[in-house]
């Protein structure tokens, strides 16, 4: 795969590299976090980071595949000196969603290779933990964006589903008013 032009890669193209090129070496890895939202919404949310939660966390074998590709380790974050702009995390998993775990990601081939992200429902349930446990209002408007982006993506009975289990029913009802309410 050749790398993204450097100096204005998208946050998709710098994922889908360096995921393509761990799942050449054998680390398989998930794409979370606001990147997903980022990706989602098709650039209406912006991220500058990207978390990658690999399957197993060995950080000396991570390592070793991004600084073939150019990257340096600064801190917990890894950074390509052409691509500032952007940087890369990998925490350790599993991936959950609240009380979610094991999360079944979304598998997408490229060259050859599966690399894996959130799904658009997945990628909510993230955003609605976040707003269920810790109050975060923007949490919440970035679940909004991606139905109202990904709308027939969305999965709205396990969505339901999903929050009363998180014993939290009225955040699928205030997300589905909002969502009816915006897209109309």
């Amino acid at each position: 795969m050749d790398p993204p032009d450097w100096n204005k890669c998208t946050i998709k193209e710098l994922w889908e590299y360096v995921a393509w090129h761990l799942s050449l070496s054998g680390i398989d890895s998930v794409l979370v976090g606001g990147a997903v939202v980022a990706i989602y919404t098709e650039g209406l949310y912006q991220s500058s980071d990207l978390d990658i939660v690999p399957d197993e966390f060995e950080r000396h074998r991570i390592a070793g595949v991004l600084e073939g590709l150019g990257f340096t380790a600064k801190g917990r974050y890894f950074i390509h000196p052409a691509c500032e702009h952007l940087c890369i995390e990998f925490p350790r998993g599993p991936v959950e969603l609240g009380e979610e775990c094991p999360v079944e990601p979304e598998k997408i081939i490229i060259d050859g290779q599966a690399i894996q992200i959130l799904s658009p429902t997945s990628c909510v349930k993230d955003r609605l933990a976040g707003y269920i446990h810790w109050g975060t209002r923007d949490l919440f408007d970035q679940a909004v964006l991606v139905c109202l982006r990904q709308m027939s993506r969305i999965h709205w009975p396990e969505l339901k589903q999903w929050c009363a289990g998180e014993n939290n029913p009225e955040t699928f009802d205030e997300l589905r008013r909002t969502v009816d309410e915006q897209s109309d």
